[in-house]
């Protein structure tokens, strides 16, 4: 129900439907924890992107927004974040370093974490709040009153009251506590000094150091190796915990550089956006920490003396504390043919106060029932066991899985003479030249090397090389017998031979395909061996791999079955429902109880007064006051249906008063329109009647349209102002906007026509009589030129004066017009000729 109403906010937020997200969870969640929220979210219908520890998230959002001062330096910064519940503190250490895919990048680690899980601000509010109790109490002590304690909803107020309290104190010395009506119509009132305040929360204040001390534990480092201590969390503004923690941290300032209310939320949401498809971050690099060591528990039987067999416990740790993660890891069992079971269980916990081990739950996770390990070893008599594999994964949500377990085997295999290709005498030729040959005690020497490099690949994990070791049972017993050991194999072949070889002829085929690459894998730097010897084949390594059948047994708490999952998803849809029908139900009284107010003190107001009878006012007043009697006496239990059945009754009945009064108020604005309408189209078609005949581009039936529809208008708004003049305020108007509005459109678009025929016709070409001149002067003519006229040819009179300069004319003669003139004698026939054929020269002083 908290994410559902999470994503509610978020989505009206954002004004689109949420169906992905990141949640931050405490970093001290275990695996059921976790599992938990996982299950929530499913039910809730969000898809998980991510699980992020909240202490990781704030370190995320203070290195993405400072990303310019990380350098290969490492920085390490201490975040003390005390919440409303629970203090968590982190160490976390900052650096460039170079990653495969985008070279160098900033990386947070998680070097240290402390946390208390009840150390917070509520804790303070509580006993704030009992204190309030307390005074309220005492002053009604000698009136027989109950006890404040009993009343739920007068807590709450208490509680309330002390958040604002202690809000307050944090910037005042003391201030007055007040709730009206906190019991029985009982106000309370009480001055709370901060001295009583910090006296009241002393023991919380003490335990405001711990968590430093077990981060700085956890991380093996001192407090001079941290540079800055940031405050995160709302509580970490009293006053009290700052002084503590200061003191505690040996620092002369507390950062206070960092959003402490959302921080956790903004680390997650650009991790939410690196992780969606959506969006595109610069990378940044977050290697969280384990905070509960996992190990692997189980049992076999060993021989100490002939014929005295006993059964031996074994631990490995699989997942140590404060070791990276997101990591996958493989558990080989050597020393088992047959069906066994072992045990996923927390490492030592010693750092755990008692508290905190009893609220941690079962320190048990899981156990593992093997099924299928000696089917598999009947299966491949005459192959070498290489161990029962278990491979693990720690996701990047925290959360411990067992990916799968495997029964794998090998076996050599001989190449003759005739099946050997001309690729594998190439490859055996170029691996001799560089020392590729192999020799026995070469194969001797390398057999450990393969043991521990073949796992990686199967690991798939991107951590360094020494975080990938493969974790074993004690020495490996098969090698270190008498039996030969196979040649060395290259990394790349391990895994995909080992998941495709599952059937022998896929194993025989595979093998055949590849026989360069196993020659070539043998140690570098040894001499090649003799004649004789290369002539013989060296033996390949066959690896077959079975799957083995797990049963999964968890001893912490269990999952949900899918039936109850089911259930639970229902019973939240319900409850959803119920709500929404609630804030319906809710909405619909409020929306009567409103009308019904706001109508009473309408029907005294002049302006209703003016459009209604007495009688009317007092048939409505009467309703009103009849549906609010029914509205406080049954309107508890009434449905949403009655509720909504009722206010439809009241507008109807009040529906003419408002309607009358609603058009009084729309008159003035809309007949201001309309006359003004009136008037310009009036002008405008005045206008359109006085172009010349031979400009004119309207029709004389476009005109006469116009000026019926202006008559018309003009008409009707007189007839009907007359009319409405008529008519008794308390009647139905005759004069209605939207008759006026209708009008408006009539006559506005028949102007629209016009004006748009107007903007898109053509102007007509000009006759041939008339003279050619530009309308305007090219840019670059003098104004002499501007002033000069063409003569029009003969036969044409035009009045006109002497030109003044005779010499050059350049005229700006269009298509079709008569060509003009040159006066000045022979030495003008260049200049015609040039602006005969289109081109146009720029006249300069000098030849004007």
């Amino acid at each position: 129900m908290v994410l559902n109403y999470s994503r509610s906010l978020a989505e009206d937020f954002a004004e689109q439907p949420i169906k992905d997200a990141v949640i931050t969870v405490p970093v001290f969640f275990n695996q059921a924890e976790r599992r938990a929220v996982l299950q929530a979210a499913r039910m809730a219908g969000l898809k998980v992107l991510q699980l992020i520890n909240d202490n990781t998230a704030t370190a995320l959002s203070y290195g993405v927004f400072r990303r310019k001062d990380i350098n290969t330096t490492a920085q390490n910064i201490m975040f003390y974040d005390m919440g409303s519940g629970s203090t968590v503190c982190t160490i976390v250490t900052y650096q460039m370093v170079k990653t495969k895919e985008a070279g160098m990048q900033p990386q947070l680690q998680i070097r240290g974490v402390g946390f208390d899980r009840t150390l917070g601000g509520l804790e303070m509010e509580l006993r704030l709040r009992e204190r309030l109790a307390g005074l309220f109490n005492e002053q009604r002590k000698g009136q027989r009153a109950k006890d404040v304690r009993e009343n739920p909803r007068a807590m709450a107020k208490l509680l309330r009251e002390a958040n604002r309290l202690k809000t307050v104190l944090s910037a005042n010395a003391d201030h007055m506590a007040q709730i009206e009506g906190l019991m029985d119509d009982v106000d309370f009132k009480a001055k709370v000094t901060r001295v009583e305040f910090e006296e009241l929360c002393a023991d919380l204040f003490e335990r405001v150091p711990g968590p430093v001390q077990q981060a700085l534990q956890s991380a093996e480092m001192s407090l001079d190796e941290v540079e800055q201590v940031i405050l995160v969390g709302g509580a970490t503004r009293v006053p009290r915990v700052q002084e503590v923690l200061l003191k505690a941290v040996g620092k002369e300032e507390l950062g206070k550089n960092i959003n402490a209310d959302e921080a956790a939320a903004m680390g997650a949401v650009y991790q939410a956006a690196a992780l969606s498809k959506a969006f595109k971050v610069k990378p940044f690099v977050v290697r969280d920490a384990v905070v509960y060591p996992i190990l692997v528990e189980f049992t076999r039987e060993v021989e100490e003396e002939p014929g005295i067999h006993s059964l031996k416990h074994n631990k490995r740790v699989l997942f140590s504390r404060m070791g990276p993660y997101p990591q996958r890891k493989v558990i080989t069992f050597n020393r088992y043919s047959h069906d066994f079971n072992f045990h996923i269980n927390y490492g030592d916990l010693g750092f755990l106060g008692p508290e905190d081990l009893r609220v941690f739950g079962s320190q048990n996770l899981t156990t593992v029932k093997l099924k299928g390990v000696g089917d598999s070893f009947k299966k491949y008599p005459d192959y070498e066991s290489k161990g029962i594999k278990a491979h693990f994964n720690l996701d990047e949500s925290g959360v411990l899985s067992l990916d799968r377990v495997e029964s794998v085997f090998e076996t050599l295999v001989e190449d003759s003479a005739e099946e050997e290709s001309t690729l594998t005498k190439l490859g055996n030729t170029i691996s001799s030249l560089f020392g590729g040959g192999t020799t026995p005690d070469a194969k001797e020497n390398g057999t450990d090397t393969v043991q521990e490099e073949e796992e990686s690949p199967a690991e798939g994990s991107k951590d360094e090389p020494g975080e990938q070791v493969e974790l074993k049972e004690e020495a490996e017993a098969p090698v270190e017998d008498g039996s030969q050991p196979p040649p060395p194999e290259p990394k790349g072949d391990a895994t995909p031979e080992g998941e495709k070889a599952t059937e022998k002829e896929n194993g025989d085929k595979s093998e055949a395909q590849k026989p360069s690459e196993k020659a070539e894998a043998g140690p570098e730097g040894v001499a090649p061996a003799p004649e004789g010897e290369k002539k013989q084949k060296p033996a390949r390594k066959r690896r077959m791999v079975e799957e083995i059948g797990v049963e999964l047994v968890v001893l912490g708490l269990p999952d949900l079955p899918e039936d109850k999952l089911a259930q639970s998803v229902q019973k939240l849809q319900d409850l959803t429902l119920r709500d929404l029908e609630k804030q319906e139900r809710e909405k619909a009284a409020n929306s009567l109880e409103a009308f019904i107010f706001e109508t009473q003190d309408k029907l005294y107001q002049p302006e209703y007064q003016e459009v209604s009878t007495e009688e009317q006012r007092e048939e409505i007043s009467g309703k009103l006051s009849a549906a609010s009697t029914w509205l406080e006496d049954e309107g508890v239990g009434a449905t949403t249906v009655m509720l909504k059945e009722k206010l439809a009754e009241l507008r109807k009945l009040c529906q003419g008063l408002f309607f009358r009064v609603e058009e009084r108020k729309k008159w003035p604005e809309r007949l201001s329109a309309l006359d003004n309408l009136l008037n310009h189209s009036s002008m405008f078609l005045k206008g359109a009647r006085l172009i010349p005949e031979m400009d004119q581009i309207f029709t004389e039936v476009e005109m006469t349209t116009l000026e019926k529809v202006i008559n018309e208008t003009w008409a009707w708004k007189n007839a009907t102002l007359a009319e409405q003049a008529k008519l008794p305020a308390t009647e139905k108007p005759v004069l209605l906007s939207k008759d006026i509005e209708a009008k408006m459109m009539a006559l506005d678009r028949e102007v629209q026509y016009l004006l748009n025929k107007a903007k898109f016709t053509k102007p007509r070409p000009r006759p041939k009589d008339k003279n050619g001149t530009r309308a305007e002067p090219p840019l670059n003519a003098s104004a002499s030129d501007q002033g000069e006229k063409v003569i029009p040819p003969a036969g044409q009179t035009e009045d006109a004066e002497p030109i003044s300069e005779p010499e050059k004319v350049e005229t700006g003669s269009e298509p079709g017009d008569t060509e003009p003139l040159e006066l000045g004698g022979p030495g003008a026939e260049p200049e015609q000729k040039e602006q005969s054929t289109g081109q146009k020269r720029p006249l300069k002083n000098d030849e004007l």
